[in-house]
């Protein structure tokens, strides 16, 4: 069995729970180094996993003869940069979603994969989870019926943080970091379940403003897509909206019947047939990317095939870039 020794390139939150202990879950793998820019988030990091190494330069973490994988889980701008440099240097990559800042980027990244024939995977770990497995069973198996149309709605009030000043701002609402607002974050878990399940989204348009004006990103937007089956699809997403417009859904129609779920509350999926209402509800593992994470390792140990790379994470980025109007 391959032994996988990860450097982690980035330390943030997403690290603590997420993803990060999921990497010493897995037989045959550990995580040997982290790096960030601040020397105490590194060092404090290592101390509180007990991992023996940490760096303030992501070149020399690459560089360590020691790490043989990467992990990066750093704003999506220097996902490229950082992706590029690991394959590279033959070293496969796992990647925080979205995979890039924009569509051009991940073009960029999967020509070096090809190129290198370094594998890049990509952090969609919810299309591994027991609750949207569980979605995705009930359309595959025809509960519904033939599959009409989709929906997705979301809408939170805006965080405390989105009140800070420009240069204070989180960088999810900076879109020079983060390709766009909350929208960048947060669209794409749902745009990519949904072409999980759906096939690739071939057409998309849509309309995004500002309406807070609490700062520049856009703050609400409306989209329309089609998937390759020719289904139609819509979606609505609002940052700043009131404690009582606070929505979590997506609804998928069928010719027989709804199924509707959340993408970030897990709340009970509800399916509605001509036999009545069920409530269903699937609990998920403690560390919600350990499924995909095994996956990977295991793709990388020569055990299994993981399909979550970077080619079949591109499509969200393209439809995202054609919402907002990238291109």
């Amino acid at each position: 069995m391959k032994i996988l020794k990860w450097g982690f390139i980035g330390c943030g939150e997403v690290t603590e729970k997420k993803s990060g202990p999921a990497f010493n879950e897995v037989a045959g793998s550990s995580v040997e180094a982290v790096m960030s820019r601040s020397e105490r988030n590194a060092r404090g990091y290592a101390e509180r996993h007990k991992i023996s190494k940490w760096y303030t330069d992501a070149q020399e973490l690459i560089d360590d003869p020691d790490v043989n994988a990467i992990y990066i889980a750093t704003p999506p701008s220097s996902h490229a940069t950082f992706a590029i440099m690991a394959m590279k240097a033959g070293k496969p990559v796992y990647v925080e979603k979205p995979l890039a800042a924009s569509y051009e980027d991940c073009v960029r990244i999967n020509k070096v994969s090809e190129e290198t024939k370094v594998p890049c995977f990509v952090a969609y770990y919810r299309r591994y989870l027991p609750y949207f497995q569980k979605v995705k069973s009930i359309i595959d198996n025809g509960v519904i019926g033939k599959v009409i149309n989709v929906h997705i709605r979301f809408a939170v009030p805006p965080r405390d943080l989105d009140y800070e000043k420009a240069d204070k701002l989180p960088w999810r609402l900076q879109p020079d970091i983060a390709g766009g607002g909350y929208f960048y974050d947060l669209a794409p878990h749902q745009l990519d379940l949904l072409q999980h399940i759906f096939g690739v989204i071939v057409e998309a348009n849509g309309i995004y403003a500002n309406r807070g004006k609490i700062y520049k990103a856009e703050d609400s937007v409306s989209a329309c897509f089609k998937f390759e089956t020719g289904m139609p699809g819509s979606g609505s997403w609002c940052f700043v909206a009131h404690e009582s417009a606070k929505e979590d859904r997506i609804e998928i129609i069928g010719d027989m019947g709804l199924v509707s779920f959340s993408v970030f509350n897990y709340e009970p999926i509800v399916l509605h047939t001509s036999e009545g209402t069920q409530s269903i509800t699937v609990p998920n593992p403690p560390y919600v990317q350990y499924p995909l994470i095994k996956n990977v390792i295991e793709h990388l140990q020569g055990l299994g095939v993981c399909t979550c790379t970077s080619v079949s994470a591109t499509p969200v980025n393209w439809a995202m870039d054609r919402i907002l109007g990238k291109f």
